[in-house]
């Protein structure tokens, strides 16, 4: 059996996601990590994506991140982000339908960051929901 360690998973409001895993995998803005038990301590930012955990049961958990950072030490992996959410709490056809509209809004003309940060989470979630339902 792999070596299992705690991972929480925070956004700004809320706790989304806590247990012990085998495998933590996140995008951060330098390409891809994969974290195991005992790996070096680590703080890396993150992009918009996703996030995925391996519980110690080998269930994968998939998680829509709005960038943020992650942060690896001997005690604890935890990603914290101004949002995260569950994908399969993710409605994908809502959430694609707000992306198209968000991309509509920017061709228009709408460079604002209110804006870049929507698409930003919309992204985000339609890259989770889409691996979800895979």
């Amino acid at each position: 059996m792999a070596d299992t360690f705690k991972v929480e998973i925070v956004s700004a409001d809320k706790l989304v996601w806590e247990g012990e895993a085998i495998q933590l995998t996140a995008t951060t803005i330098e390409g891809e990590v994969g974290i195991l038990a005992h790996h070096i301590p680590l703080i890396a930012n993150l992009a918009p994506g996703r996030a995925e955990v391996t519980d110690s049961e080998g269930t994968l958990h998939t998680v829509a991140v709005d960038g943020g950072f992650i942060s690896v030490t001997e005690e604890l992996s935890a990603i914290i982000s101004p949002y995260a959410q569950m994908a399969g709490d993710i409605d994908a056809k809502a959430a694609q339908r707000t992306l198209l509209d968000l991309q509509a809004k920017r061709e228009a003309g709408d460079n604002s960051v209110a804006t870049t940060m929507a698409i930003r989470r919309a992204t985000a979630q339609v890259k989770a929901a889409e691996l979800h339902t895979k």
